[in-house]
């Protein structure tokens, strides 16, 4: 029968982070292991996020976020964790609360090099490393970039793998951010939950991703509007005529018909979190339609 030991490793970087402000606490991961989204990151909207990896405890994921709403600090989480866990000097994991307290833990039997970092808002760890500097790529990078969580988090993983990353190579790769009632149409917590499962270049690959979820599920703003007029409208016409749903001329006045059209062709193009109010466009659309039109 095969040892503990025996089985393998989830050799692994990855990073727990927060942004208090925003409510919002996710999770970066990569590593030479199939569908590491699927084992190392959990998370829940208003609570925290836990990553567990090396000779990951499942359990370690559920069993972190119910102590983190009992309101415990991460470091007394850590300690419960392990306390009865007789495999503890083979885990790893990182903690983070939604008031951005942290804590990170390496058991001693971690392949090297394994290690982790944690700080305000953020806890970096790794093990079966290149070196160290990975985890102090996670932090550092986090720490120094600037915009939300999720591209805070996208650029750290991205360092991290620059700095030498797991040296097995690389297989999978995920992202993982809640807010609560922050989902899709207010539903769930999942703000972005996207996964690489093998991939030769996880990494490039969740970058892709990640631009298509922002083009797809983030919401236009205001001040990424601009007026259906002159080649827009005539752009947007085209396309409408090549798609069918329009017979007219390229000059025409917009109007509540040409409106109802260009809505069925962005709802059938999933543009739903980038319509518009009558006579404008986001900007991102008309990307779009240039690009693939």
């Amino acid at each position: 029968m095969l040892s503990h030991h025996d089985l393998p490793c989830i050799s692994t970087y990855s990073i727990v982070a927060a942004d208090p402000p925003a409510g919002e606490v996710g999770i970066a991961v990569q590593s030479k292991f199939l569908a590491v989204g699927h084992v190392v990151p959990w998370a829940k909207g208003g609570v925290g996020a836990v990553a567990t990896q090396a000779w990951a405890n499942l359990r370690y994921g559920p069993e972190g976020l119910a102590f983190l709403e009992q309101g415990m600090h991460p470091e007394e989480i850590a300690e419960a964790l392990i306390k009865d866990d007789s495999k503890r000097d083979s885990r790893q994991f990182g903690i983070v609360d939604l008031e951005g307290r942290s804590a990170t833990y390496t058991g001693a039997a971690c392949a090297a090099w394994a290690g982790g970092i944690a700080g305000k808002n953020f806890a970096a760890q790794g093990n079966i490393l290149v070196s160290r500097d990975t985890v102090d790529a996670l932090a550092e990078t986090f720490q120094k970039t600037e915009g939300d969580l999720t591209t805070r988090l996208m650029e750290a993983l991205a360092a991290g793998q620059e700095a030498g990353g797991d040296r097995r190579g690389m297989q999978s790769a995920a992202l993982y951010v809640v807010k609560k009632d922050g989902g899709y149409g207010g539903g769930s917590d999942r703000l972005v939950d996207i996964r690489v499962d093998d991939h030769k270049e996880p990494i490039k690959e969740l970058r892709r991703l990640l631009g298509l979820w922002r083009f797809y599920l983030q919401k236009t703003t205001d001040g990424n509007l601009q007026r259906i007029e002159g080649d827009i409208k005539t752009l947007i016409l085209t396309v409408l005529q090549k798609k069918g749903l329009y017979r007219g001329p390229l000059d025409a006045e917009w109007n509540d018909e040409l409106q109802d059209f260009f809505t069925e062709f962005s709802l059938t193009e999933n543009f739903d979190e980038r319509l518009a109010p009558f006579g404008q466009i986001d900007r991102e659309v008309v990307s779009f339609l240039k690009e693939h039109y």
